[in-house]
């Protein structure tokens, strides 16, 4: 049994690719600060390729489901870290990308446990 191709998951599990940039709009509006359009959001997305669509799906999934915001991702990732009060910190962790802090707080929670 060979691993799906990004296509074959695209389809699988969305249907077509139009319909997973739908969810994905909504994941990433609902989590991002929203400064960008919608439409030309899901433009530039329908342009992407399905495997980077499906891993921005699944990281928008996992910082919705467990912190809600970036911003509460950025909290989480300083207090991993242990600067949860050093508010400056925290501003420049915000501005990061979902991706880097979600990094940022496995890594933390990994060196926290073998400690």
């Amino acid at each position: 049994m060979s691993k799906k191709s990004p296509l074959q998951r695209t389809k699988d599990e969305h249907g077509t690719k139009e319909k997973l940039v739908d969810k994905l709009v909504s994941v990433l509006v609902s989590i991002a600060k929203g400064d960008e359009d919608k439409e030309d959001l899901k433009g530039r997305l329908l342009a992407s390729s399905n495997k980077k669509l499906l891993r921005l799906l699944e990281l928008g999934s996992t910082v919705k489901e467990k912190y809600g915001s970036v911003e509460k991702l950025a909290e989480a990732a300083a207090k991993a870290m242990g600067r949860a009060k050093d508010a400056p910190y925290v501003a420049k962790l915000s501005s990061l990308s979902p991706g880097k802090l979600l990094d940022l707080v496995r890594t933390a929670q990994k060196r926290a446990k073998a400690a």
